[in-house]
């Protein structure tokens, strides 16, 4: 799941019910100083969308992000669709922010999301755990297609 020194595109997108700009703003300048090539979706982006971006760009990494509490039930419904692809299938995706109502951490929740099939997820927004995913994603010998083997 390594991140190719020649292809490093990452889509960048908010939840189906998230209209929050901001962290996607922030992330999107967070990941661009990391030298990736980043297209932002923005907010509210439905799952159909989103598989249709994902085929239209071909990104390296999927990045969700969520700060209205709903991230876990919306991105679940996303990673699901996104899963149900099957060239989408080994896509690297991560979801990160306020991903419960509750304001606690959730060790079945995130669970249930890396089950689901996210490679990571950073409740809470930890973005100190992002960049150190995006080093180690970075470090990682790739395939051809940035891809595990």
């Amino acid at each position: 799941m390594a991140l190719s020194q020649s292809a490093r595109k990452v889509l960048l997108t908010g939840t189906v019910s998230d209209s929050h700009t901001w962290n996607l703003v922030f992330l999107e300048l967070f990941l661009t100083e990391q030298g990736l090539d980043v297209v932002n979706l923005g907010p509210c982006v439905p799952e159909d969308l989103l598989v249709r971006r994902c085929r239209e760009h071909t990104p390296d990494l999927v990045v969700v992000s969520s700060v209205n509490g709903h991230g876990y039930a919306d991105g679940l419904a996303a990673i699901v669709r996104l899963r149900a692809e099957p060239e989408l299938a080994d896509l690297p995706v991560v979801i990160g922010g306020k991903l419960g109502v509750d304001g606690r951490d959730d060790a079945d929740r995130v669970a249930r999301l890396r089950a689901a099939g996210y490679d990571a997820v950073f409740d809470d927004g930890d973005l100190l755990a992002f960049e150190r995913f995006l080093t180690d994603l970075a470090a990682e010998p790739s395939t051809p297609v940035g891809r595990p083997a």
